[in-house]
């Protein structure tokens, strides 16, 4: 992975890491169903009056939008209006990691090095740790709908480079932006069924007032920056490289959480959860190290798309 594009993934961890205060901020006004479906729909508009709809099969783009849209937030939002920890959740949704990885492995037949193993394994010492020591703070029944999400969010990675595999010349942020036209009407219907047809739609209203404007900051920080920028450059990245080069980049996503939890909402970590967020960021950058073979000039190269490795071609 080249620097830039490293950097591009620090940038998407650090909007992804903020974005959690702007969820529970959100969450404190929304029902989470309705929150989920309005993130997307305010995006879905426009897009789909003005943005041409990439040329890839739908199939990919329903399971970029179901997993990545509708699964996770479904699950997070709901865990986190049922007593998750604003930092407990940013890490625990990170399980996306080894999730994709599994699934890239299972679905894709993309070969993982031994360093990137032993780099996802560090990482994940590193949130066992955190998660030992923070777990106290939450039961069970929010943690694993959390797991949920990040199994969801999986999924959407699958279908995202799968999408991009078969179409390599299609725009990664119209892909993106395309996949929130399928989340709004299901949560919406999923909103009216759990929550009351009315409840959202008072709080609304209720968001325009003195008081509730925070939840519309929150959501216009999570449309505009978490979700078209954030999930754009996430989507580049996964056009560009293997499944398991890039989920690992999420692993880094708790140790912002948890720091802006900690600044900003007075959720103080312990030295041991500060240990493990230390053992994240070594074995995050180990995960998505390494050298890409190189062949000689004269030589032409293409990427193998479900090895992610470099093949020759034979001369012309």
């Amino acid at each position: 992975m080249t620097t830039r594009d490293r950097l591009l993934g620090l940038t998407v961890v650090l909007l992804w890491g903020l974005n959690f205060l702007a969820i529970r901020i959100g969450l404190d006004h929304f029902p989470p169903f309705f929150f989920a479906a309005l993130r997307f729909a305010v995006i879905a508009v426009p897009v789909l009056l003005f943005i041409p709809r990439p040329q890839v099969r739908m199939r990919w783009i329903l399971l970029y939008g179901i997993g990545f849209g509708i699964l996770q937030f479904a699950f997070l939002f709901t865990a986190m209006r049922v007593g998750m920890p604003t930092g407990l959740a940013s890490l625990v949704l990170q399980s996306s990691a080894p999730f994709t990885v599994l699934l890239g492995t299972l679905f894709l037949r993309e070969r993982i090095r031994p360093l990137q193993v032993a780099g996802i394994a560090v990482a994940m010492a590193g949130m066992t740790v955190i998660g030992w020591d923070r777990l106290e703070h939450a039961t069970l029944a929010p943690v694993l709908l959390t797991l949920a999400g990040g199994l969801g969010w999986a999924f959407g990675n699958i279908g995202a480079r799968q999408a991009t595999t078969e179409s390599p010349g299609i725009n990664p942020l119209h892909l993106m932006l395309w996949t929130t036209a399928i989340p709004p009407l299901p949560m919406f219907a999923l909103s009216a069924f759990a929550e009351g047809p009315t409840t959202g739609v008072h709080a609304l209203v209720e968001s325009f007032s003195s008081t509730g404007w925070p939840a519309l900051a929150a959501l216009a920080y999570i449309v505009v920056l978490a979700t078209i920028a954030g999930t754009g450059l996430w989507t580049y990245l996964m056009s560009r490289y293997p499944a398991g080069i890039v989920a690992p980049f999420s692993l880094l996503v708790p140790v912002v959480g948890i720091a802006a939890a900690w600044a900003f909402l007075d959720e103080t970590p312990t030295p041991l959860s500060l240990v493990g967020g230390v053992v994240v960021i070594a074995g995050a950058f180990a995960a998505t190290s390494g050298k890409r073979r190189t062949v000689a000039p004269d030589q032409a190269i293409e990427l193998d798309a479900a090895a992610g490795q470099p093949k020759q071609l034979a001369k012309a």
